[in-house]
């Protein structure tokens, strides 16, 4: 039996976008660390559209959620429950803010770059964050500019 060329073309495009292929990355939720107290490890990660991130937290007081205005045009907003792991996949290439809730003020914050990212950074720039926060998140935007520009 002969199989067309056209199907086994077709068949390996479709094996090629499988979400199976999507890689699975790690951000810790630390209360310290070298880099700090009260920080995500790391803070800034950047990752092709179809992975996922899981954040992990390593204390009871720990979790993590998306900043609003910090998230690309129809992405969907997530929020992990106290001390308990969350696991996102990131569909739409951008910038996605997060925060730990408890900790905001304290600059516990970060970044998932999707793609390039640039579709919202301006947007994301604009985003006021209290605290610390303002500041770290400040750093990492002006990191995520650079990857955008790459």
């Amino acid at each position: 039996m002969r199989i067309p060329f056209a199907f086994l073309i077709g068949s390996a495009a479709l094996l090629a976008a499988s979400p199976a292929l999507a890689a699975d990355h790690q951000v810790r939720m630390l209360s310290s660390s070298p880099n700090g107290s009260m920080v995500f490890q790391p803070a800034l990660i950047r990752v092709a559209p179809g992975d996922t991130v899981t954040f992990v937290p390593t204390h009871p007081t720990h979790n993590a959620e998306s900043i609003p205005g910090m998230l690309p045009a129809g992405a969907t907003v997530f929020r992990g429950r106290m001390n308990q792991p969350v696991r996102v996949t990131f569909d739409r290439a951008g910038i996605y803010g997060y925060k730990c809730a408890p900790h905001l003020g304290m600059g516990m914050v970060g970044l998932v770059v999707v793609g390039n990212g640039g579709t919202n950074l301006a947007a994301a720039q604009q985003v006021t964050l209290p605290g610390r926060a303002r500041q770290v998140m400040g750093n990492l935007l002006t990191q995520a500019s650079r990857l955008a520009s790459r």
